[in-house]
């Protein structure tokens, strides 16, 4: 079948900053793509343009098999979006905002108010249906957000970081949600700079840095790409962190990471269990006194300093591209 979403050589620039520079992207029918990037990568620019909300100046895109330039007029109506910030009005009620998008949608005044409570059933919402959005927490306003994006049942659903400012609790809550959708057969492009969010519900990533795609993968092939297993070490004594990186370094698949505050050695191999064997085997006969030792595979955080050479903040704030 036909990608759900297709971008090739998007190009998009504001005067003399180049936002995109030739982004390709290909997500199948059914499932969740993540876009990572540090701020200013792109990934909003994407979402946007994909959306119909901008113009590229170079390339072309069609979602659900509509060109995202010429058939934009079409094309709104088989796609759901829900942004950095809940585009909800503070003086309707959560019942109202959603009625007021399925007009919107020309479902008509009818099927209008049913979409809106099957929704607000569905979101947990019922009890705050005739309240103003005023009132509503943060998590609240976001389900009712995601909801919104949801009324006309579009194929494909574009959530730009959709649980920024959201508790533990109620991010969790939306990932659930997100999982249901696509369960039912919802494309999602999701972009966003929680790793922890991009490991649990993508399957696949692609990581952009200045207007581009670096990396695509699974999150374990991503991982497989910085040197899959780590071997993290701590001795007790501060004199054996030199033994450890000497007598490892035959053992390691690329740079060894040493913290002489917390006296670890972190050790990237390929050969997983059988590698922390003849690590621990050497270090014994080096008489080398191990506090700790295990092994664990690399997290997306590490991934994405390692291919972007910045750190992931968490706490997004593209807005303008």
């Amino acid at each position: 079948m036909p990608p759900a979403i297709m971008a090739e050589g998007l190009v998009k620039k504001y005067g003399d900053v180049v936002a995109l520079d030739g982004m390709n992207l290909s997500v199948p029918e059914g499932t969740v793509f993540g876009l990572l990037g540090p701020n200013g990568a792109g990934k909003t620019t994407t979402v946007r343009i994909l959306t119909t909300l901008l113009k590229p100046d170079a390339g072309h895109a069609t979602v659900a098999g509509f060109d995202v330039v010429a058939d934009a007029h079409r094309l709104r109506s088989r796609i759901g979006a829900s942004g950095q910030f809940a585009a909800v009005d503070d003086h309707l009620t959560g019942a109202e905002n959603l009625e007021m998008v399925g007009r919107l949608y020309h479902l008509g005044t009818k099927p209008s108010r049913q979409r809106a409570r099957e929704l607000l059933e569905r979101f947990d919402l019922t009890e705050a249906a005739d309240r103003p959005v005023q009132g509503y927490s943060g998590g609240m306003r976001r389900r009712l957000d995601l909801a919104a994006a949801l009324v006309a049942n579009p194929p494909v659903l574009f959530l730009d970081e959709p649980t920024t400012g959201l508790d533990p609790r109620a991010r969790a809550g939306l990932w659930d949600t997100i999982s249901e959708l696509v369960a039912t057969g919802t494309t999602v492009l999701l972009t966003t700079q929680y790793m922890e969010e991009a490991d649990r519900l993508a399957d696949r990533i692609a990581v952009v840095d200045h207007g581009h795609v670096i990396a695509l993968g699974t999150a374990d092939e991503l991982k497989d790409q910085i040197g899959g297993d780590r071997i993290e070490l701590t001795v007790t004594n501060p004199a054996d962190l030199e033994t450890v990186r000497r007598t490892l370094a035959p053992l390691a698949v690329g740079d060894m990471r040493t913290d002489a505050t917390t006296l670890q050695v972190t050790i990237p191999v390929t050969s997983g269990a059988a590698s922390l064997t003849t690590a621990l085997s050497t270090l014994t006969a080096e008489r080398v006194t191990i506090r700790d030792a295990g092994l664990r595979r690399p997290t997306l955080d590490e991934v994405f300093l390692t291919l972007t050479g910045r750190q992931a903040t968490g706490n997004p704030k593209e807005h303008s591209r």
